[in-house]
């Protein structure tokens, strides 16, 4: 008997911490902590080429340094700084009206498709879903980009 109290308060005591440690991880599992912010002035660098190679993605950023204020490196990569010139761009003739922030989102997409439709053979839909037909064309605007570099 005395054997089957001590394993009864062991297990009860084990469950208790388990069940308090488990109570302050519940905001965080419920998803209501907030996440941190970066420090202001901090870019975060994240890179998304679009489906351009980083061939063709250099031959935009040619074009964006030659008429958008691009003023960062000719690496292929489509980083924060060529995802802002593009959206002056297509703030400018595309009908973009999101912020200028370097995140190419469903809004920059949808404008992009505008501009991919006009003169790139984009079939449509505008939608600001990227897919493979938004890919081929932006592979041809990437393409025609070339003569700027």
């Amino acid at each position: 008997m005395r054997t089957l109290t001590r394993t009864f308060v062991s297990v009860s005591a084990v469950a208790g911490i388990l069940v308090g440690g488990l109570a302050g991880t519940s905001a965080a599992v419920s998803g209501t902590e907030v996440a941190a912010k970066p420090a202001a002035g901090v870019q975060i660098a994240a890179v998304d080429n679009h489906g351009l190679t980083t061939t063709e993605a250099r031959y935009v950023q040619c074009e964006l340094k030659a008429n958008w204020g691009y003023s960062g490196a000719l690496d292929g990569q489509l980083g924060t700084n060529s995802w802002k010139a593009l959206q002056r761009a297509l703030a400018k003739h595309w009908e973009y009206t999101g912020a200028i922030d370097g995140i190419p989102g469903p809004n920059t997409n949808k404008a992009l498709q505008r501009l991919l439709m006009a003169g790139y053979g984009y079939p449509g839909p505008i939608d600001g879903i990227w897919g493979p037909n938004s890919i081929a064309a932006f592979k041809r605007l990437a393409a025609a980009c070339a003569a700027s570099c």
